[in-house]
């Protein structure tokens, strides 16, 4: 399987110098990508944006005992309503990829420490002075990245206050759950600047809502309250305004007390399940279902009930997290205008996986 994927490395890279001229960083990062496949499954999703200098409108906090095991990603924008561009970008890179390395996180929310917002959606300011290739790879990036964070092994919760619009709202949806405050503003606004959603959003609205109500949200540009949210399935829970941290910590501290093999096997069992037909889908839940047969925490989890006790799972590890190749993955990779920089990146997450 790895000689597969190398050879599928070197086809698409040689579409790449073909159809494009790439600037000497990337044919540089490209070259010593496929020269040397021995590396190729220890590249991280830093190397997407070439910047390696950490972001300032991102920041990571592992919670301590005991809350250990909930991981908290924060979005740190005030200037600019936590608006998405190259900055933050690569904080949300650095970010996943640190999170789907951290073998002691078991569950992430994802919430905002300015007063009244979520995410604003892309930065305007800097997408006017960016020419049309520059827009390209910086969509599909955010494409790729919030793909990313939906394969994470992790659940992942969205902690929504005030607005989620545009490409918020599409970093939203990328995750397991929604937790929204009653003042919440959700929608997807781009078709009022020409655009579409490009990172996700056309894709995983009809998915949650249905097709019906997703188009006439995208096509009116309609944006909606968190009640109404909740009403049509787009969010899992609305609270009062100010409260939904308070009601995402406490969905986060009874998914972290599963047992976390068994929780990202129901995870990935779901996600992929829901891409195929019933039959391959069941033969899905079997694969999964056998990854836990032998671990210490499903005996530990049948010790606990018999002497009823709460259990302690230990988390063994095991490999074999999944045994094809994620369909986002498969598609970015076929592109033939997939750039060198994206290829580090899909087989950054296909490391992640194979883990």
């Amino acid at each position: 399987m790895v000689v597969v994927f190398r050879v599928l490395a070197r086809s698409v890279t040689h579409n790449c110098l073909k159809k494009s001229k790439p600037n000497q960083q990337s044919l540089s990062l490209t070259t010593s990508f496929t020269s040397n496949p021995h590396t190729w499954p220890f590249q991280s999703l830093r190397t997407l944006i070439l910047e390696s200098a950490a972001s300032e409108s991102v920041k990571l906090n592992r919670l301590s005992d005991p809350d250990s095991g909930i991981v908290e990603v924060k979005l740190e924008r005030p200037g600019a309503k936590n608006a998405i561009g190259r900055d933050m970008l690569r904080g949300l890179q650095q970010t996943f990829d640190a999170i789907e390395k951290d073998h002691s996180a078991k569950v992430v929310m994802i919430c905002s420490s300015v007063p009244k917002v979520f995410c604003a959606g892309a930065d305007l300011k800097e997408r006017r002075i960016m020419d049309p290739s520059e827009v390209h790879f910086f969509v599909k990036s955010l494409r790729l990245t919030f793909s990313f964070l939906e394969a994470l092994r992790v659940p992942s919760i969205a902690v929504i206050e005030g607005a989620a619009l545009g490409g918020g709202l599409e970093m939203a949806l990328s995750c397991d759950l929604r937790i929204c405050g009653e003042d919440a503003v959700l929608g997807l606004p781009e078709t009022g600047l020409a655009i579409i959603p490009g990172a996700g959003g056309t894709q995983r609205l009809p998915r949650l809502v249905g097709k019906a109500i997703a188009k006439e949200l995208i096509y009116t540009g309609r944006k909606i309250c968190g009640r109404d949210a909740m009403s049509m399935g787009l969010v899992n829970y609305c609270v009062p305004a100010g409260e939904a941290h308070i009601k995402a910590l406490e969905i986060a501290r009874d998914i972290n007390q599963k047992g976390p093999i068994a929780i990202r096997m129901a995870k990935r069992a779901i996600n992929e399940g829901l891409e195929i037909d019933m039959a391959s889908a069941l033969t899905l839940e079997e694969e999964c279902y056998e990854q836990i047969l032998n671990t210490k925490d499903r005996l530990e989890g049948l010790a606990a009930f018999a002497e009823k006790r709460k259990p302690s799972f230990c988390f063994s590890l095991f490999h074999g997290l999944s045994s094809s190749l994620p369909r986002f993955v498969s598609r970015e990779l076929q592109s033939p205008n997939t750039t060198g920089h994206e290829i580090h990146f899909a087989f950054g997450v296909l490391s992640s996986i194979w883990r």
